[in-house]
């Protein structure tokens, strides 16, 4: 919860959420939490635990399968699930809002790498990483600069691409995205910016200002 910098405007959605410690727990921070649980059994069990602990209505639970469940709307997803599961998962994440926070217990997400992992080496006898990917934009494409064209391709949250100007064709470089924040170097230039759909806005070097739109097809 930590490592999601999370705050009480989030929507936190744990799949998989076993006896509920996570969904209480982010609700006991003042968050909205919801609990996917296919055992019954652990659902009352949570149900029961979050009544306890007088945060029952902030932390909900329902029994039923991840993989048919709407979970669109969390801005935080966490998960303690194995690889083949994160696996199947990875479509559904990736087709959330840009921007979505998801973090996963010990498992990773196959070829998606992670943006962030935090390593816990005392008191802990096993299970001890934890991995954070924020949901990125999707910009592959074509986009128009004014002065010319960007072409961008894209591999989770890093990026290849050319600017096409004035004749010449410079290669990008250092290109990533964090959720809709898009970073990239044209030689010595540093852009950085913002992604709104079909729209970048943002700074070359931290003050000329640069925006890009996508190109149709």
């Amino acid at each position: 919860l930590d490592m999601a910098d999370l705050t009480p405007k989030d929507y936190l959605v744990d799949l998989g959420s076993g006896d509920g410690r996570t969904v209480i727990t982010a609700a006991k921070r003042g968050v909205r939490a919801h609990g996917i649980e296919y055992n019954a059994d652990m659902v009352a069990l949570s149900k029961r635990a979050a009544q306890a602990e007088g945060v029952s209505r902030r932390a909900t639970f329902a029994q039923g399968d991840i993989f048919e469940s709407d979970f669109s709307d969390a801005t935080v997803v966490t998960l303690y699930l194995l690889p083949d599961l994160n696996a199947r998962l990875r479509p559904i994440l990736l087709a959330m809002k840009p921007g979505t926070r998801v973090l996963s217990n010990s498992f990773e997400m196959g070829e998606w790498p992670a943006d962030d992992s935090v390593h816990i080496t005392e008191n802990c006898p096993g299970y001890c990483i934890a991995y954070k990917w924020v949901v990125p934009a999707r910009v592959e494409g074509t986009w128009s600069t004014g002065n010319g064209r960007l072409e961008l391709k894209q591999n989770f949250q890093m990026l290849e691409g050319v600017l096409h100007e004035g004749g010449s064709a410079r290669p990008i470089g250092d290109a990533r995205l964090d959720g809709t924040r898009i970073r990239f170097n044209i030689g010595e230039d540093r852009y950085t910016g913002e992604v709104d759909g079909g729209e970048m806005r943002g700074t070359v070097n931290g003050s000329r200002p640069w925006q890009a739109t996508r190109q149709a097809g």
